[in-house]
């Protein structure tokens, strides 16, 4: 008689959407790097300038937008394995559609700088790196007046929390109005709404921090909120600092994202430097890299 097959256990649900198309925001202060690492990321040469809110398009209409987008492959050794294998006529990879949205600023949830619009590209984002700097240069001011990235990191996080909490206002509020005049229960969208807007306003604790069950996310998956998104986080250090693997402000960011967000993931890169290696040809980057004794 063959063995049991041991009971896996339950998937935990997700929040948001599980596809191969999925867009990710970049989310930052201005001037911490967002065009240079969309840039390297995507290939494409976005405007990456020392003044806040350079990424600024105005389109044929002579509307205004807050953001770029380019759709970026995303590479899988085993999707590769499976076309060598299978030889398909044709080949349709994962794709990642990357947002370079302008600089948030303190205050962006109440209109300050062009906050509002910027906060609203966001909810249209499946998840978000959270980009932050890490590097000292006199050429490139910030928007604090110091670099800082632990503080910048709790203003976007405040910000983020204070746009989701406009927003509860608003539903609940026309939630309400819905029920005025009649003995109607209250909806579990409603109750799920209140339990939401309590948890940010008086614990400042981000939606996806806490457990929700399937039918909570059913409901939580209509409202798009910001502090629901996964995120990751990117710290942009000077190519010195990223070659030679030291920064003091390393240590500070991984306690920062452990207490805030633990289990998110930490990555180190310089944009700088990417944004040099772009540029070369495979022998000029392999020798660049050797000399320094570094990798990517």
């Amino acid at each position: 008689m063959p063995p049991k097959k041991e009971a896996q256990p339950e998937a935990k649900p997700v929040i948001g959407r599980i596809g191969t198309n999925l867009k990710v925001g970049i989310v930052g202060l201005p001037n911490v790097g967002k065009s240079t690492f969309f840039n390297v990321l995507t290939k494409s040469q976005a405007a990456a300038e020392n003044f806040p809110f350079c990424t600024i398009d105005p389109n044929e209409n002579n509307n205004v937008i807050f953001y770029f987008l380019r759709r970026v492959p995303v590479p899988d050794a085993r999707f590769e394995f499976l076309c060598d294998y299978f030889k398909p006529l044709s080949k349709q990879p994962a794709y990642l559609n990357v947002v370079d949205i302008a600089g948030l600023v303190k205050g962006a949830s109440e209109g300050h700088g062009l906050g509002n619009a910027f906060l609203s590209n966001i909810s249209a984002c499946d998840a978000v790196f959270h980009l932050c700097r890490a590097f000292e240069d006199d050429d490139v001011t910030h928007v604090e007046g110091e670099v800082n990235p632990v503080r910048d990191l709790d203003i976007i996080g405040e910000e983020l929390i204070l746009k989701d909490l406009e927003y509860l206002n608003n539903a609940i509020d026309k939630l309400e109005k819905s029920l005025r005049g009649a003995e109607k229960p209250k909806s579990k969208d409603h109750e799920l709404l209140v339990k939401i807007r309590t948890q940010l306003k008086d614990e400042r604790k981000q939606v996806r921090f806490s457990d929700w069950s399937a039918s909570d996310i059913e409901i939580l998956n209509k409202h798009l909120l910001l502090t629901a998104k996964p995120a990751i986080y990117l710290v942009n250090l000077s190519e010195k600092d990223f070659i030679r693997k030291k920064n003091k402000w390393l240590i500070k960011l991984k306690d920062w994202v452990d207490k805030n967000d633990s289990g998110a993931v930490m990555i180190p890169f310089s944009g700088e430097l990417e944004n040099k290696l772009i540029d070369m040809d495979a022998s000029e980057k392999e020798k660049f890299l050797n000399e320094n004794k570094t990798s990517r």
